[in-house]
């Protein structure tokens, strides 16, 4: 595989499951140094990074918390000296209820770290690209921040926000070098469509009924197009909003 990011660092949030884990391991392949930040002092990601021979590092990180955000991504560019590239990848989706059943609670834990996590990463993160006069950052929302879904109004909330956001980070700095672009995966094989339908044969049938293309997508599927989007192939792309949902969206 071609090292396109030899030299490059590359910085992944919600690293230890799913689709991070698989954005995490496609940028170790291509030659990048990986920074991973999760919550969970979760080392398979790393241990698979290192028997891949990369460079990689690890930190926990409650990326709702501005000063736990700071602190790693300083430590993260004293161990590797630069940032070329971000995937703001980590999320939860939070407790079932109707608009009017919704806890203020759970709006809040949600919306935290769905939203106010991509905020906080990216106030960190340009910062450090300026100054090398170049970067790339890929944010995760959703088919979710685009459509709606019952019982879901925080994570839907937070994923059209992420979009805005993301829009709005693109403008700002596309005269900077820097480019900011969103993902908007659809039903993907990860722990979090695991928690939702568990083994029900049923409901995965009909997960993949919804879907255009006739089945579930695969985490690697998604951190191609995160790779892509870092990649000189897409120099001309920013404020864009990938669906990467086999065609969920188109319907």
């Amino acid at each position: 595989m071609e090292k396109i990011f030899e030299d490059k660092v590359a910085l992944v949030t919600g690293a230890s499951f799913g689709i991070g884990r698989a954005a995490a391991i496609a940028f170790a392949k291509r030659g990048a140094k990986v920074v991973l930040l999760d919550w969970m002092e979760d080392y398979e990601t790393f241990n698979a990074i290192k028997e891949l021979g990369g460079e990689v590092v690890f930190y926990a990180c409650d990326i709702s918390k501005s000063s736990e955000v700071e602190a790693t991504h300083v430590k993260a560019i004293e161990h590797f000296g630069r940032l070329d590239y971000a995937y703001n990848n980590a999320g939860i989706e939070g407790v079932t209820a109707k608009t009017q059943d919704y806890t203020e609670e759970n709006w809040d834990k949600v919306i935290n770290v769905n939203l106010k996590g991509v905020f906080l990463c990216m106030k960190y993160q340009i910062p450090q690209m300026l100054k090398n006069g170049k970067g790339v950052i890929v944010n995760c929302a959703s088919i979710a921040g685009v459509v709606g879904f019952e019982g879901l109004p925080a994570y839907v909330a937070s994923k059209h926000g992420i979009i805005g956001l993301t829009k709005t980070a693109a403008l700002e700095n596309a005269r900077t070098g820097i480019r900011v672009n969103v993902v908007c995966p659809g039903v993907i094989k990860t722990p979090m469509i695991s928690r939702s339908i568990g083994d029900n044969k049923e409901a995965i049938k009909q997960y993949e009924q919804l879907e255009p293309l006739g089945r579930l997508g695969d985490p690697e599927e998604v951190a191609e197009a995160v790779i892509w989007l870092c990649s000189d192939q897409s120099s001309f792309i920013t404020g864009h909003s990938m669906m990467v949902d086999g065609g969920w969206t188109a319907k």
